[in-house]
């Protein structure tokens, strides 16, 4: 009868594979809330990306061919990727050392905690502030007759553009793209900020240790692996980002997304062989920066832990 009865408990255990989703509505119910996702996913990430691979192959007669990833190193596209790659790089770095010293001064300094929220508030907003508004705020304001190139000539009688500054070029782009990538890097260092633990700044103050001192042994050798994954992100944000310089720079500026825009918008530089093999181009270095990013990223949550 022992015998039986523990047959008879091993039958009668969980059931796993397609019957246990089938059975178990908890998880039938988790499965039906993500379709979603994984339908938009499927519809708006992974089949376009398939078929401009499969572009970026394939001629105008629609034979195989490698003639477009060719095209990628004449002269003017790799001269696109060079100024991309810089402005991306650019932007990125001022970006998270601008963004860092804001964010430890309103997390670990000792600001109100309202200039925290108002500070945390702005940036989700401005981190998704581009395109055209965007482009058309700097004009306004340092454009050839913004306000504040006219206050400046007028009033302190300092002309920026006769000193060399000029909005439509690498410096006024990438000074635009600091509008969002500023705020971007507050919000995604707050929390590995909000993870340095005041005992640890209590113990070195106790060892003797002077704030300098925390920081350069402890405080940013704990940080670095979260900027360095954000450093990532922020180039990978800046290299895809199109709107904002077409209708800032137009095609003034030879950059990968506005060569991209040129050669898939139907004018004498049609080419979508050309265009898919730019693309493509564009997603594997961003997918690498992304990479990098998630990467970092886990491994400094580990050790946050």
């Amino acid at each position: 009868m022992t015998n039986v009865s523990r047959i008879a408990d091993k039958t009668a255990g969980p059931v796993s594979g397609p019957a246990a989703l089938s059975l178990n509505s908890p998880m039938l119910g988790a499965w039906l809330g993500v379709l979603p996702f994984i339908l938009f996913a499927l519809l708006f990430l992974v089949v376009p990306t398939l078929s401009l691979v499969a572009s970026a192959f394939v001629d105008g007669s629609g034979n195989f061919t490698l003639q477009n990833i060719a095209d990628l190193w004449t002269d003017q596209v790799r001269s696109a990727f060079e100024i991309s790659i810089k402005v991306s790089a650019a932007s990125a770095f001022f970006g998270a050392v601008i963004g860092l010293a804001m964010a430890l001064a309103i997390i670990r300094g000792k600001l109100p905690g309202a200039i925290r929220s108002t500070v945390m508030t702005f940036s989700g907003v401005a981190s998704n502030f581009a395109g055209l508004p965007l482009a058309f705020a700097f004009i306004a304001t340092v454009g050839r007759l913004g306000l504040v190139t006219v206050i400046l000539k007028t009033v302190f009688g300092f002309d920026i553009y006769k000193s060399g500054f000029n909005l439509l070029s690498f410096t006024g782009l990438t000074l635009t793209y600091l509008y969002f990538q500023i705020p971007l890097m507050i919000l995604i260092i707050a929390p590995a900020i909000d993870g340095l633990r005041k005992e640890w700044s209590e113990a070195a103050a106790t060892l003797g240790a002077s704030r300098l001192q925390f920081w350069l042994h402890i405080g940013f050798p704990i940080l670095w692996p979260n900027l360095l994954g954000t450093l990532s992100l922020l180039f990978a944000n800046a290299f895809g980002a199109i709107a904002t310089a077409y209708a800032l720079t137009g095609s003034s500026l030879n950059i990968v997304p506005i060569l991209l825009y040129a050669q898939i918008r139907g004018d004498v530089l049609h080419n979508p062989g050309l265009g898919a093999a730019l693309a493509l181009g564009m997603i594997v270095i961003t997918a690498f920066a992304n990479v990098i990013y998630i990467v970092v990223r886990t491994r400094a949550e580990r050790w946050l832990k």
